[in-house]
């Protein structure tokens, strides 16, 4: 796997307010996409919107790895 460096300065406009990020690693990154999903969309339509990256990058993941115990769709909850 790769190492990775993000360098990003987010700002996202709400009607309470403003909220302003600045991840480091790609995993931050992530989990400030979902939370941006989240509260923009709601819950269910962002597990929808994730669901569907998960198993766009499926098989890609089962590819690269020989154990898929951690496969992120792997007891993942049908919609």
């Amino acid at each position: 796997m790769a190492n990775v460096s993000i360098k990003a300065d987010i700002k996202v406009q709400w009607p309470q307010g403003q909220s302003s990020f600045s991840p480091g690693t790609p995993e931050e990154l992530a989990i400030i996409g979902v939370d941006v999903l989240v509260k923009a969309l709601g819950t269910d339509a962002a597990r929808s919107f994730v669901m569907q990256v998960f198993e766009r990058y499926a098989n890609e993941h089962l590819a690269a790895t020989t154990n898929s115990v951690a496969h992120p769709l792997k007891n993942a909850p049908t919609l």
